[in-house]
């Protein structure tokens, strides 16, 4: 997330229930409390007898400003990848059916399949590359050359890629942070550096501020420097799996199965502490940034209770849930107001951001 205000001091200043009401109509409508937290198993299964007087909900989202487009249906086990070249017709999702699919952004339909030698454990793109962390492998396609090249060197499953400071950085199921540099000479990607310090696999990556930020199953979140690659600093306030790290402004957004989203800024000595806690009721998996159709900042968490919450910030107000059948671990923003989510029965859906409805005078 590159574009927001300055939110300095602002942390600080907001509260950290988790029983926040929903934004501006979000919801709103006289929905009970008890419709908004869950879905309706029955509709689910196209037999719910009570219509609309069921209490539970008849939809996957609670919200007034996104909506559901389509549904995205190929996938025979979890999403846990999805991405979208810059400049490209397609958007290509990954799987533990061991498969990346393309999909043709104009008619909604499946454009091919990629059969993989095992389950994709994140996918990214970045530019026209597309980088597919699987077991002992990185797998790099280019969508406009058409070039297919494999990464060798991750021991055991690649969780968490991304792409800074011209490297790409892989974390992998032993701890190990893998980099490589590509090298347009030989039209390939060569090893640089591998960073070592966490103890158990690294599940989550985020660059910024001239730093890589490592989550891990070791309970911790490492700070490198872009530039040298050593450990600045390791933190150690989450008691759980750190499953998710976000750079937003000047602040690091960190969430984990201890039920928490931490706000990390940094002191004057440049080292980062905590400056809020947001408290919830279940493990937390994913999160992800964007900007709704205000340019206003807004923050999506996946919660292993098969849902994801959007909050705006800085308040952590909620605006909104969206539901599935399955754990979401796959958040991802497209272009034009498009947002996308993965779950775990296959399934990916598409929504957008809908323009905020004008008010009477």
């Amino acid at each position: 997330m590159r574009k927001s205000p300055n939110f300095s001091n602002t942390w600080d200043r907001v509260g950290g229930s988790s029983n926040n009401g929903y934004r501006g109509g979000g919801g709103a409508g006289g929905v009970n409390a008890r419709k908004q937290q869950r879905v309706c198993n029955y509709w689910v299964q196209g037999n719910c007898s009570f219509g609309e007087r069921c209490k539970y909900l008849h939809s996957w989202s609670v919200g007034e400003s996104f909506s559901l487009l389509t549904t995205l249906e190929g996938h025979q086990k979890g999403v846990t990848g999805i991405a979208w070249p810059s400049g490209s017709d397609k958007l290509y999702t990954g799987g533990k059916d061991a498969t990346v699919r393309v999909w043709d952004c104009q008619s909604g339909q499946c454009a091919g399949v990629v059969n993989l030698s095992g389950e994709v454990g994140c996918m990214i793109s970045e530019g026209p590359w597309i980088f597919v962390g699987l077991s002992n492998m990185v797998k790099a396609w280019n969508a406009q050359m058409g070039s297919d090249l494999s990464l060798s060197g991750p021991v055991g499953q690649v969780y968490a890629l991304v792409v800074g400071n011209d490297l790409l950085f892989a974390g992998t199921q032993d701890g190990t942070i893998l980099a490589w540099k590509f090298s347009p000479a030989t039209n390939c990607f060569e090893p640089a550096a591998s960073l070592n310090g966490h103890t158990l696999a690294v599940v989550t990556l985020v660059v910024g501020a001239n730093k890589l930020y490592s989550g891990s199953m070791d309970h911790s979140i490492r700070v490198w420097n872009l530039e040298t690659l050593q450990c600045l600093q390791t933190l150690t306030e989450h008691t759980s799996v750190v499953m998710s790290v976000l750079c937003w402004d000047q602040f690091l957004l960190s969430c984990s199965l201890d039920k928490t989203i931490k706000v990390w800024a940094a002191t004057e000595s440049g080292n980062l502490e905590v400056t809020y806690s947001q408290n919830g009721e279940h493990g937390l998996l994913s999160l992800c940034g964007m900007h709704d159709s205000e340019a206003k900042p807004v923050l999506l968490c996946s919660s292993n209770d098969n849902s994801v919450h959007l909050y705006d910030l800085p308040s952590f107000l909620e605006r909104g849930r969206i539901f599935a059948k399955q754990e979401i671990r796959s958040i991802q923003i497209g272009p034009g107001g498009l947002f996308f989510t993965g779950d775990g029965t296959g399934q990916v859906r598409v929504w957008k951001w809908l323009p905020e409805p004008a008010t009477a005078v």
